[in-house]
């Protein structure tokens, strides 16, 4: 198994959710308002007067036969609309209860 934190502008919300259901990830946990900034370029996304736009955040455990399909949306996404912003993180889920 699989941890994939996904962190995106708030704009790409149904987007994010439809590709979840395209690929049959079902078990997610989703937080709204996350702040932060792009690690090269960007501008800063904290939910303020000159900063307005928010991020939001989701983590899922996928089986690893998964993680390709869901790549491959999320990164053709992020390429349609870059200025939004859009990172996905993995690692290892050692342990499921």
């Amino acid at each position: 198994m699989k941890a994939v934190m996904i962190i995106y502008n708030q704009a790409h919300s149904s987007v994010v959710m439809e590709i979840l259901d395209n690929c049959s990830i079902r078990g997610f946990t989703k937080w709204v308002d996350v702040q932060g900034r792009g690690s090269v370029k960007g501008e800063p996304h904290y939910g303020t007067h000159a900063w307005p736009s928010k991020n939001m955040a989701i983590l899922a455990v996928v089986p690893e036969e998964m993680l390709p399909q869901l790549l491959k949306e999320l990164k053709a996404e992020n390429n349609a609309a870059k200025q939004q912003g859009m990172r996905a993180f993995v690692w290892e889920a050692e342990s499921v209860i």
